[in-house]
């Protein structure tokens, strides 16, 4: 058996932390031994991980100036402070402070992961989490493979921090059965008839660009239309974008449902899925949206040229601008016909990420560096 643990910041409401629980609770209990430890306790996510997982955290939750506090410690010493089993592939399920404590890892027989997740623009943003940009090239040299959730990801990350070890894509792990299944429950809230009904899911921060789509609604309402826009998540501008909402008159028609642990339900029942965001590594909400056939239309951002074609062929993809996002999205409204192609496109993409396909790239690959 091999035995193998997955370290993560936290197991909190983001992407990231949501397609490791899936991705953990769906490998092979008989060929890994699974371990996932958080440096940092108390997320949303901790209650999914299933029964035979074994999950500790290191620090019961997040303090200030954790992040100055980590430098002060080499990697090494980081992690013979808090890894203490023995494993056989350490993964590091995020870029930053993860990988920082698993490149510390001096065990001869024991493999390294970086799973990146986050497209890097520059060495200045790969090199956040550490000291400088000297030691972050260091230690993801350390690594014996490097995942990327995307082409593009894998692409950015190389430009900036080049290394000659394994480089591969794997996609993220989504669970597509419990995805439809939750999304069959009806919610009062979405029961509104003649009304066209769109979405974001994600973190309410600054780079998912959540008040582009509020612009765009306000504009869509001054023209006319009956749309009504739902945004699910939490997160610091969440006030602040109510408030804009509120000043500009369009509060009844715009939605904060905040974290939700069934997603779906709202997802489903909604006739477009829009994301807006500055960046994004491979969109775990897009992605979701696609299972559910939930037409998708998008900025251009990494991972979504893979996911909807490179003609718009599953999607529309439109510049990552305001201006264009909009046009993308009045197309499909004033064309019913269209918006319904790319339901059923949107179903046919999906099998690309059903749970069999992407748990078995992952267990394949652990196979692999153990045997090599």
């Amino acid at each position: 058996m091999i035995k193998v643990l997955f370290l993560i910041p936290n197991l909190g409401h983001g992407g990231a932390e949501k397609v490791l629980v899936n991705l953990v609770n769906n490998m092979n209990r008989m060929k890994f031994d699974i371990s996932v430890t958080t440096i940092f306790g108390g997320g949303v996510n901790e209650q999914f991980l299933a029964p035979h997982i074994k999950y500790k955290a290191i620090f019961k939750k997040t303090f200030p100036g954790n992040s100055h506090f980590m430098k002060l410690f080499s990697p090494t010493l980081l992690h013979k402070l808090f890894i203490k089993e023995n494993y056989d592939i350490e993964v590091a399920y995020l870029e930053g402070p993860a990988a920082r404590i698993i490149s510390g890892c001096k065990k001869n027989n024991t493999k390294l992961i970086s799973w990146i997740h986050c497209t890097m623009h520059s060495l200045k943003d790969i090199s956040v989490s550490f000291r400088n940009n000297d030691e972050a090239t260091i230690c993801y040299k350390k690594f014996d493979a490097l995942v990327y959730v995307s082409q593009s990801c894998r692409e950015a990350f190389q430009k900036y921090c080049k290394t000659d070890k394994k480089n591969i894509v794997l996609y993220n792990t989504n669970d597509s059965n419990a995805i439809r299944e939750k999304a069959l429950q009806v919610p009062k809230i979405m029961n509104q008839s003649n009304v066209f009904k769109w979405c974001g899911v994600g973190k309410i921060v600054p780079i998912k660009a959540f008040d582009r789509m509020l612009r765009i609604q306000k504009k869509l309402l001054e023209q006319g239309y009956m749309t009504h826009l739902y945004i699910l998540g939490e997160g610091e501008l969440k006030k602040e974008l109510e408030d804009w909402c509120k000043a500009n008159k369009i509060e009844n028609n715009v939605t904060f449902l905040g974290y939700q642990t069934n997603p779906y339900q709202y997802v489903a029942h909604c006739d477009l899925f829009v994301c807006s965001s500055l960046s994004e590594g491979f969109s775990t909400a897009a992605t979701e949206a696609l299972i559910l056939g939930i037409p998708v239309c998008t900025v251009e951002v990494s991972g979504m040229t893979e996911m909807l074609g490179e003609n718009n062929e599953y999607g529309i993809i439109t510049k990552n601008d305001e201006t264009e996002l909009y046009f993308g999205l009045k197309k499909l409204i004033d064309n019913p016909k269209l918006l319904d192609q790319y339901k059923k496109k949107s179903l046919q993409r999906s099998e690309i990420f059903r749970t069999e396909n992407t748990v078995k790239k992952a267990e394949e690959l652990f196979c692999s560096i153990i045997k090599n």
